[in-house]
C-alpha cells in the first residue's frame, strides 16, 4: 500500500484508501496513517484475534470497490495494453489513457 500511495499520479494524497482482507493489518495501518495521513479501509479478516477497526460506513465504501475492479477487467480488452508493445512510458501511458476515454465513452 505504502508503494502504491508513493508512486500515485496525483498531486494530493488521497483521505482514504481501500483494500481488500489482506490489508486488514494493524501495523499497515498505522505506518499508513502516520507516513501519508490516510485511513485503510479493509474488511475484517475472520481469523484476526483483534477487534475490527472498520465501521459500517467505512465498509459501504468497501463495497462499491467493484466498480474499480471493473474497470481494470474493461482495459484488459485493449491488447496492446496487455501485451505492453510500447518500450517508452510515455507512449505506454498514452495508450491507457486513449484505452480509459473508449471506456468511459462506450459506457457512460
Amino acid at each position: 500500500m505504502e508503494d502504491t500511495l508513493k508512486n500515485r499520479f496525483a498531486r494530493e494524497v488521497p483521505i482514504r484508501a481501500i483494500g481488500d482482507k489482506a490489508y486488514d493489518s494493524d501495523p499497515i495501518d498505522e505506518r499508513v496513517a502516520k507516513k501519508f495521513r490516510t485511513k485503510l479501509i479493509a474488511p475484517h479478516k475472520s481469523n484476526k484475534k483483534s477487534e475490527p477497526t472498520q465501521d459500517g460506513r467505512e465498509l459501504r465504501r468497501y463495497r462499491r470497490r467493484w466498480r474499480v475492479e471493473r474497470f481494470f477487467a474493461w482495459l484488459q480488452n485493449f491488447r496492446r495494453i496487455v501485451a505492453r508493445w510500447e518500450y517508452k512510458q510515455e507512449i505506454f501511458l498514452g495508450m491507457i489513457e486513449l484505452a480509459c476515454i473508449l471506456i468511459f465513452v462506450k459506457r457512460f
